[in-house]
């Protein structure tokens, strides 16, 4: 009994006094205490932080990435070419007769127009602004009956070339040419000498004429001069000083002749309206 009142009053001793001793403890020993505390919860909590940032940015969604932007190199116009068929309906036998089991040296469709769109497909793929006229006249007085559209044509527009394409009425033998295995059909130029200005156009044929060969030596025959009585004489190249006449083949030239020429006039052509925009240019 004695000893249970000593117990009791011993903790109630100590009770009291505790706030009292509490006060005696040095300060630094507490600051210490509650820093040790305080920075271990700092470190828990700004480690979740981080943890909850790095969630955070994993989860923001990717910006689109924009695709590059393909920008379509314009190609420079080197001039503009105005193509015309005077003889529309000049045909090719070997053509003719692979699509309509026929040999013909005249025919609605496939004819010097078919080979003149190629050429116009192939100029605008250098940079050659063209356009083709299509008019079909009677073949009897078919310089006289073009000439008027032909004029419309020049006088609406401004071209640095013009071309009356036509089909030569001579056998293979003397319109093709082999060069490195290939088979290329070859080309003629006809001049009207009773054109007053001939001598331009000469200039111009001439000019068209050599850049051809640079590409396919003999590629191109003779210039074919014409004046006087029993022949037309000009042409309508009196029209335009860079009016040009081909011959393009012969009546027994095949497609793939003619395509593989229809090339080498297409780059003679593009080059050669580059270098002149060039020299006008300086």
């Amino acid at each position: 009994m004695k000893k249970n009142m000593q117990m009791w009053l011993v903790i109630v001793f100590v009770l009291f006094l505790f706030p009292v001793i509490i006060q005696f403890i040095p300060e630094e020993s507490k600051i210490l205490n509650s820093k040790i505390i305080k920075e271990n919860a700092i470190i828990v909590y700004a480690s979740n932080i981080v943890e909850e940032e790095k969630v955070e940015a994993e989860r923001e969604p990717e910006t689109e990435r924009e695709e590059p932007k393909v920008i379509e190199e314009l190609q420079t116009a080197a001039g503009k070419v105005l193509i015309y068929f005077t003889h529309a309906t000049e045909a090719y036998k070997p053509i003719t007769k692979a699509v309509d089991g026929k040999i013909m040296v005249n025919h609605q469709t496939e004819n010097v127009m078919k080979m003149g769109d190629k050429l116009k497909g192939l100029l605008e793929l250098n940079g050659v602004k063209t356009d083709t006229l299509k008019k079909i006249v009677p073949h009897g007085r078919a310089y006289n009956d073009i000439r008027p559209f032909v004029k419309k044509q020049l006088t609406e527009n401004n071209y640095d070339l013009i071309i009356d394409i036509h089909r030569d009425a001579v056998g293979p033998d003397k319109t093709t040419i082999v060069h490195e295995g290939e088979r290329y059909a070859k080309v003629a130029f006809v001049l009207g000498l009773d054109n007053p200005s001939y001598k331009k156009n000469e200039v111009m044929t001439n000019k068209v004429k050599m850049e051809m060969e640079k590409r396919i030596p003999g590629i191109t025959r003779n210039v074919i001069s014409k004046g006087g009585a029993g022949v037309d004489g000009k042409y309508n190249q009196d029209l335009h000083p860079n009016i040009i006449l081909i011959e393009l083949g012969g009546i027994g030239n095949s497609e793939d002749e003619l395509n593989r020429t229809v090339g080498v006039i297409a780059e003679s052509i593009s080059e050669l309206l580059s270098n002149m925009g060039e020299a006008e240019e300086k």
